[in-house]
């Protein structure tokens, strides 16, 4: 698999957030936000939203006095016996919260070994998933997550991928053009969530953005049923702005 030589859309609270896990881990008897801001050297304000994140999160809690200390989620995905199986519990709790927050189903996805795979989803009866109706492995290139994936390789990567799984017309929405699509991936922004507007099932609209957590090529996708589809930019931008929490427990 060949991947760009620059992540896609580096999450910059992440990388904050893990200073701040630092500055916490080191005191084991609480830090004030003053120490972790000389720490960190994070403006107030910012650091301010990333401790209440951290909170929801249960990755600090903050004690009597009005310091911080470890919280649970941390402590379960740092020990190394039950780090598995509490990574799979956190994930499902933050997809489940991302998902009543969106109102949408939402999907983690990963590029392993050549192949899409959908790895997480949370769904409900108020938020239907996608049917799969074709195989998602072979419509990288209709669907918002496929594409999100596809622009995280590099030329190379990309033409690999569709010479195993050639493109193929889902819909009358679909790009079937190799070129029209790498232009379309090329011309993506990384900070814009990639849409899908009944390109790869009709009745369904999807959007999905990068996960970089390492050098792992994920996406965190939603997807709405038609008559909804006038809330997709906006959930689209709930789904990026929300996307931290997601990345944090992949990258701990």
């Amino acid at each position: 698999m060949a991947l760009k030589p620059e992540p896609t859309a580096p999450f910059h609270s992440v990388q904050y957030a893990l200073r701040v896990l630092e500055s916490v881990s080191k005191c084991g008897t609480g830090v004030t936000d003053t120490q972790i801001g000389r720490d960190t050297g994070l403006p107030a304000a910012h650091l301010s939203s990333l401790l209440l994140m951290l909170r929801r999160e249960g990755y600090v809690e903050q004690v009597s006095d009005g310091a911080y200390v470890t919280g649970d989620s941390l402590v379960l995905l740092g020990s190394g016996a039950t780090r598995e199986a509490a990574l799979a519990a956190k994930l499902r709790d933050t997809l489940t919260r991302l998902r009543d927050s969106v109102g949408a189903a939402v999907y983690i996805s990963r590029y392993i070994d050549g192949e899409v795979r959908v790895t997480q989803v949370a769904d409900g009866p108020l938020t239907p998933a996608v049917q799969e109706w074709v195989d998602f492995r072979s419509s990288a290139h209709a669907s918002a997550a496929g594409k999100c994936l596809l622009t995280q390789l590099d030329h190379n990567g990309r033409r690999d991928h569709l010479s195993r799984h050639k493109i193929a017309r889902l819909t009358s929405r679909t790009i079937t053009n190799e070129r029209v699509l790498f232009s379309r991936l090329d011309s993506q922004p990384a900070t814009v969530p990639m849409l899908d507007i009944q390109e790869y099932a009709v009745g369904t609209v999807c959007a999905a953005v990068p996960l970089t957590a390492g050098s792992a090529v994920g996406c965190l996708a939603l997807s709405l049923p038609i008559e909804h589809a006038h809330r997709l930019r906006s959930a689209a931008e709930a789904l990026n702005r929300q996307a931290a929490p997601v990345v944090l427990s992949l990258t701990i």
